[in-house]
């Protein structure tokens, strides 16, 4: 199963970066295809984009510079912030605006206060995120789709639903074997937990 789903997200991404009206149409069709894959399914996809868009929206509101250098990653309605912030307060603010949207039911908070990252650091981050994807994607011991990926300065951030421990394990091993990553935070949820947690 593993196998034919990962063709099927690579075809997936093909639809999706062509940019005629009939290839995005098979983008989003193609993206449908995607989320029922996933262990959340459809609706637990859209419900979790439906929360990450009400806690942009409320940081936006407040002032939109907040979204340039902090971020957003909604995985069963709990919430991973990362990135910096300007101050302490700014932080906080993140966080409560967070606790706020409707449908929330836990906030990692791993947002930092400093100077904002510097071009070749997000540059940097963004390419180990894509290696990590890359490398999930292809590794037949591995269901990809169900992983979030964040990355800050070298500390790459997972969320999202593991099969089981190995599998996680796994993850874990390939990211901390990318060049310039520092340290591996892991928020991922194993399937047998969250099944005994809705019995």
């Amino acid at each position: 199963m593993i196998r034919s789903f990962r063709l099927f997200l690579l075809l997936a991404l093909v639809a999706v970066g062509a940019c005629d009206p009939v290839s995005l149409t098979l983008g989003a069709g193609a993206a449908t295809g995607v989320a029922a894959y996933q262990e959340r399914g459809i609706e637990g996809v859209a419900r979790d984009g439906a929360i990450e868009a009400r806690i942009f929206k409320l940081w936006v509101q407040r002032d939109k510079n907040m979204v340039v250098h902090m971020s957003i990653e909604v995985y069963e309605s709990r919430a991973l912030l990362t990135g910096v912030a300007r101050s302490e307060q700014e932080r906080a603010d993140a966080v409560g605006m967070a606790w706020k949207a409707d449908g929330i039911k836990d906030v990692m908070n791993e947002i930092v206060v400093g100077e904002a990252p510097s071009f070749s650091e997000v540059a940097r981050d963004t390419a180990i995120t894509a290696e990590l994807k890359s490398r999930l994607t292809f590794d037949g011991e591995v269901l990809a789709v169900n992983y979030a990926i964040e990355t800050v300065r070298g500390v790459v951030f997972l969320l999202g639903i593991a099969q089981d421990q190995a599998e996680l394990d796994r993850v874990i091993a390939q990211a901390r074997n990318i060049s310039y990553v520092r340290r591996v935070v892991s928020y991922v949820q194993l399937k047998a937990d969250i099944k005994g947690a809705g019995a």
